[in-house]
């Protein structure tokens, strides 16, 4: 006769829930076919520096959690899913030195010297990305046409924000924004790759659609108001790469649906005062940098109430 026994034991009860590393793997396939289009668009170079991103920002996890003498956590895939988003945020032509940097600058000081993964306050390859951004002006905006690797030179090209802001200047159509054969970051281009990868994180149940409906739909009401073209200002820059990748970090995100439509209407704004206001023609990273420090604070203000509980006296 067997004996039954009662087992207590904390929370989550449910053992299908999905671990760290299915996640990680399910935004690493969502990101293939952006990294395919920047190899297809922009040449094997596209691949090489992702190689560098991804090797780099592992090695720089392991070698950290050693040296801090802490469990190591390389095979959660989240360091593989940092430097990905990360060459995804660089230019093609960026020399690989350079690119390493900003894996350090990702894994060890946004995210390991604070506690590691789920504790960094902001997202490590945006971080990055804006180090980079102010640390090596020349490198981190030097473009390329695309499928200039087909003929013998490369030549130079500039982004569709900046040809926008540029009079006289012969402006992408688009169809070329939707397919991503214009000058920008490597995997930031192609918006019907990174479209694709966030329609099936969100069929997966992976994200929510509140922060990237938000900012897309927030953005393009905006610059509709402010007299711009709304659906030029989606489709370039790195807006579908940062509302469906960035702007749905668990780590340095709004908890709540009514958090994230906040968060996501927050970057929409400052993307577009950035864009049209600020000297940098993108304003993505800086959007998304700035709604993470504000988290906590949308977090109190959209957190549920509990029924007919009372706030704590001050």
């Amino acid at each position: 006769m067997s004996e039954n026994k009662l087992i207590i034991s904390p929370s989550p009860h449910d053992e299908n829930y999905l671990k760290t590393s299915h996640i990680m793997l399910h935004v690493i396939i969502a990101l293939l076919p952006a990294l395919v289009a920047g190899c297809v668009i922009f040449g094997l170079r596209a691949l090489a520096l992702t190689a560098v991103c991804i090797v780099s920002c592992v090695v720089f996890e392991y070698l950290c959690r050693r040296l801090m003498k802490r469990e190591n956590t390389t095979g959660d895939l989240s360091a593989v899913v940092t430097g990905l988003i990360l060459a995804m945020n660089l230019p093609v032509t960026l020399p690989l030195w350079i690119a390493v940097i900003g894996s350090f600058v990702a894994i060890v000081i946004v995210k390991q010297l604070f506690g590691g993964l789920g504790q960094n306050f902001a997202n490590p390859a945006i971080t990055a990305r804006i180090v980079l951004m102010v640390s090596f002006p020349a490198a981190m905006t030097n473009w390329v046409n695309a499928f200039a690797y087909i003929s013998a030179d490369a030549v130079s090209s500039a982004t569709p924000l900046v040809l926008a802001g540029t009079e006289n200047a012969e402006l992408p159509t688009y169809l070329q924004l939707f397919l991503g054969t214009t000058g920008g970051c490597l995997g930031e281009t192609c918006a019907l790759a990174l479209l694709a990868g966030g329609i099936f994180l969100a069929a997966r149940k992976i994200i929510s659609l509140a922060a990237p409906l938000s900012f897309i739909g927030s953005l393009f009401l905006l610059s509709l108001i402010a007299g711009a073209d709304p659906l030029y200002q989606i489709l370039s820059g790195g807006v579908f790469l940062g509302a469906f990748f960035m702007a749905t970090d668990y780590a340095t995100t709004p908890i709540t649906t009514k958090g994230r439509i906040v968060f996501g209407i927050g970057c929409g704004v400052i993307t577009l005062v950035i864009r049209q206001f600020g000297s940098y023609p993108e304003g993505v990273s800086f959007s998304i940098l700035l709604m993470n420090v504000l988290t906590p604070y949308i977090e109190v203000l959209t957190r549920t109430r509990v029924f007919g509980a009372k706030e704590a006296e001050k």
